[in-house]
């Protein structure tokens, strides 16, 4: 019994432990911004330009979005 309880509380530890570590650092750079970045450096540096990026209709919430806010 002692051992068993033991092994449980190690995995909640665990457990804990990865949750923690879940979430986004903020703020991140989105796709689109990404894309104008990467179209200045390219530019900056006389490169290939890549294609022009589409802008994003709008910002659609995500269904996991309301667990990190």
């Amino acid at each position: 019994m002692h051992a068993s309880r033991l092994l449980l509380t190690l995995t909640l530890l665990a457990a804990a432990a990865a949750m923690s570590a879940c979430g986004r650092k903020a703020p991140l750079d989105t796709p689109y911004e990404a894309a104008v970045q990467a179209r200045k450096d390219a530019e900056k540096a006389k490169k290939p330009l890549p294609p022009e990026p589409a802008q994003p209709e709008t910002d659609k919430p995500f269904i996991l979005d309301r667990l990190i806010q």
